[in-house]
């Protein structure tokens, strides 16, 4: 399972909102390139970065921060927020980002999601950020009907590449993902799905592990990796590629000897 550092950009700053309350930010890095680096040295294969005053302008806002964590490593990153042209989604993939990541439009725009996912095959990602099952809009600002499962279905149709999910009142809440919404939301489709909001401990990841096989191929952390709860290193060995318990046994060693 690929474990993935978040990056949220405010005011070209890297923060962490609690349940994407954009009051309540709290600021752990002036210099989001040096952070993104950071992880990629201690291990990390991919990036997700969220433009926050994107998601709310409803148009790319901290383009100057993300060409510079483009540039500054070499593993692929994936883009959200305020992605709602054809436009902006071409803007990031000039950058050298691998994954455009849409929302808003995924529930108002549809047909504008089939024509990426036709455009840019592979790229396209959707962001399925929900309260209470029923999917956000707007950088979380407002509440559709539409249910979690229901898009994602639609969304694989339209052929996107992967989901990620977001459980709203668990993200930056340390409290752990939601197990149940994941799987129900996995076994609805045949994409990846990456789990996203509130991992708080190598234990968490560990049962999202469990969902592996179901389909839920990643997890994105945050807060969790800002605060120290969680290690990189130590997420990596507990549940990335060659994780302790793939290592094959040393055959030659005896307990006896």
């Amino acid at each position: 399972m690929e474990v993935i550092p978040a990056i949220d950009l405010l005011e070209g700053r890297c923060v962490r909102l609690y349940q994407g309350d954009y009051s309540l930010s709290e600021v752990f890095s002036e210099n989001p390139a040096d952070v993104a680096k950071q992880w990629v040295e201690q291990g990390a294969t991919r990036l997700h970065v969220v433009d926050l005053d994107g998601a709310k302008a409803g148009k790319l806002v901290n383009l100057e921060a993300i060409e510079a964590i483009a540039q500054a490593v070499s593993v692929p990153i994936e883009v959200g927020g305020g992605l709602r042209t054809k436009e902006s989604a071409q803007q990031l993939f000039n950058l050298g980002v691998e994954w455009a990541i849409l929302g808003t439009i995924a529930v108002e725009q549809p047909q504008l999601v089939q024509q990426l996912c036709q455009e840019f095959p592979g790229q396209i990602i959707i962001g399925i950020d929900a309260r209470n099952g029923k999917v956000a809009t707007r950088g979380w600002l407002e509440t559709s009907e539409v249910l979690a499962t229901q898009l994602a279905v639609q969304m694989q149709e339209l052929g996107a590449a992967a989901v990620i999910y977001t459980d709203i009142h668990r993200d930056g809440t340390l409290t752990g993902p939601n197990l149940e919404a994941l799987r129900e939301l996995a076994n609805s489709v045949d994409i990846p799905i990456i789990a996203s909001g509130g991992v708080s401990s190598v234990t968490d990841l560990l049962s999202l592990l469990a969902l592996e096989p179901q389909g839920v191929t990643g997890a994105i952390v945050g807060r969790a990796l800002y605060t120290g709860d969680i290690s990189l290193k130590e997420a990596l060995r507990a549940v990335g590629s060659g994780r302790i318990q793939d290592i094959p046994p040393n055959l030659d060693f005896s307990a006896f000897a």
